[in-house]
This record gives C-alpha cells, sequence and structure tokens, in this order.
C-alpha cells in the first residue's frame, strides 16, 4: 500500500515543478480546440464522470495516466472511528492508460484491485468513439459510443456454488455497450444520459447475465476550474433475483489544474467500471455505506 501512495505523490510532485510549462501548453491547447468557434466543446472535462465514462474523449497523440482509489465505509458498520472514517481500508485500485487515437476515438487498458465481492484481479479495456458533436447553430447533443470489457484472472474457487469457480475460462469475461447522450447549457452546467447494457457471461442462478441501466449525470461548474458532478445509474432487473442489489450513486469535486485533472468523489460504490459499479452495489446510503475516493488524470503530450 505505500508504494501505491508514493506513486500518488510523485504524480503530484511531477506536475508541480512543470507548471510553468503547462500552463503555456494549455493555452495553446485551448486555441488549438476552439478553431472551430460553432462547436460546442469541454460538456465535461474529464473522460469520466464518477464512477462512469463521460462524453468526452482525449485529443488526438495525448496519453493520459490515470490512478483511482476508493477508501472503505465513511460509516456504519464498517465504517467510522475504528477504521478512521475509511481510511484504514481500501475498496479498490485502479491504474490506467488511455490513448486518443484520433480526436474522437480512444482506447484505454486498466488494471484493479477488485472489492473481492464477488472479483479480486481484473483487467480492462475499452474504446470509446465521439459521433456527434454540439455546436451553436445546428447539432443540439453530443453522443459517443462506448464498448468495454474487464476479464478477471483471480484464482479459480473450489466451491462450485461459488461465482468464481468458473467452469470454463469465458466465465470470466463481463461486456458494456453504452451511448453516452450529453448536451452542455451555458457554460457552467452539462446534462448527460447514458443507456447502458451490461453482460455478464457467468452468474448466479439468483442473478441475470444481461442487465439494462439508465445512468444520469450533471457537471455544474463553480468556475473556470472547478466544479461539483452528480451520478446515478438506475438498474432495471428482476427484484426477485436482485433483491440486494442497489443503484450507484455519488457526488464529486472536481478541480483543474495544468496537465491534470483530479476528482474527489463520495459514493456508494466499491468497483471501477461499468461492468462492476452497475452490478455489483449492494451499499446503502441510508446505512453509511458510502465512501471518499479520488481520481488523479495527468496526460501527456508528444509534441
Amino acid at each position: 500500500m505505500k508504494y501505491f501512495y508514493l506513486l500518488t505523490i510523485g504524480t503530484l510532485f511531477f506536475g508541480t515543478i512543470t507548471f510553468s510549462q503547462e500552463s503555456e501548453e494549455h493555452s495553446e491547447e485551448s486555441s488549438e480546440e476552439y478553431v472551430d468557434t460553432n462547436l460546442v466543446d469541454h460538456t465535461f472535462e474529464g473522460t469520466r464522470v464518477i464512477n462512469g465514462h463521460s462524453v468526452e474523449t482525449l485529443r488526438k497523440g495525448i496519453l493520459e495516466f490515470r490512478i483511482e482509489h476508493r477508501f472503505g465505509d465513511i460509516a456504519g458498520t464498517d465504517g467510522g472511528a475504528q477504521s478512521m472514517f475509511g481510511f484504514d481500508n481500501s475498496s479498490d485500485i485502479r491504474m490506467a492508460f488511455e490513448y486518443g487515437v484520433t480526436d474522437n476515438l480512444m482506447l484505454g487498458f486498466g488494471r484493479s484491485k477488485g472489492t473481492g465481492n464477488p472479483y479480486r484481479s481484473l483487467l480492462d479495456g475499452f474504446v470509446k468513439y465521439k459521433l456527434l458533436k454540439q455546436s451553436k447553430n445546428g447539432m443540439p447533443i453530443t453522443l459517443t459510443a462506448l464498448s468495454t470489457t474487464s476479464f478477471t484472472y483471480q484464482k479459480k474457487s473450489y466451491d462450485f456454488t461459488s461465482v468464481g469457480s468458473f467452469p470454463v475460462w469465458q466465465n470470466r469475461f463481463a461486456y458494456c455497450s453504452q451511448i453516452n447522450i450529453s448536451r452542455k447549457f451555458g457554460e457552467r452546467f452539462s446534462l448527460a444520459i447514458i443507456p447502458t447494457v451490461v453482460h455478464r457471461n457467468y452468474v448466479l442462478s439468483t442473478d441475470q447475465n444481461t442487465l439494462f441501466s439508465l445512468g444520469g449525470a450533471t457537471r455544474i461548474g463553480i468556475n473556470s476550474r472547478m466544479a461539483v458532478l452528480l451520478e446515478y445509474y438506475y438498474v432495471f432487473a428482476d427484484k426477485n433475483l436482485r433483491s440486494t442489489n442497489t443503484n450507484s450513486l455519488g457526488i464529486a469535486f472536481e478541480w483543474i489544474t495544468f496537465g491534470h485533472n483530479f476528482t474527489v468523489n463520495i459514493t456508494n460504490s466499491k468497483g471501477f467500471g461499468e461492468t462492476q459499479f452497475i452490478p455489483y452495489t449492494y451499499e446503502k446510503w441510508n446505512k453509511g455505506q458510502f465512501r471518499l475516493g479520488f481520481c488523479i488524470g495527468r496526460k501527456f503530450s508528444k509534441e
């Protein structure tokens, strides 16, 4: 765990010592991005909202290194002072590299610790493509399509009643397809509607392989560098089969610095990625089962 925190501090330190250089790059990037003044840019600032993807893609040639961390319950039976309000525990950790192939197409690959309920040792990959762009005099929305896959390489369980028994290797895969429909209203307010389908190759008899979820997200700008984010995913499922599952809800504070996107969030979800937080959220806000998390995204350009 100490190496993780050293890596996080190192990332922040590297961004600080290059502050003046990045400020010049930011000015250059801004002028390049607004060549077409008819397009509406920066509907959301980052490629993620809180748990899920936003409508944004990385610009061509930009590589982003992401560190995401989620602590334990702040309150409830597993939280409180004995666990330093969740800081003693780690629900999940993810590190990833993501790359802008073109201004509209990006790819990503990451590795998560996993929550252990039910999976650990997760690899994920995705492709995201921006199909439509909002404009001032025409197109009213920005639309992005996402396809993502996750794979667990945790040790196989010999309890055949467990979802981790994996009778065949294909049982280790889960998939997600998503359409993100977003619109920016003025300079400070953005809204997204996010229909999502998640399919898991192997589930218990008390669960469903395929789930449909409707997500919603908003960004409320405080100033040019800071914003508040809200995100909620409602899962349409058979309540008789999934009676213990809950919907993912999160709120976050976003701070944009030169070359960095820093987000501090509170959510009832433990895991990262649509194939995890949509089907495997069990925690309830009213029982204190919510946790603090953060994400640091550091962008690199070859120019």
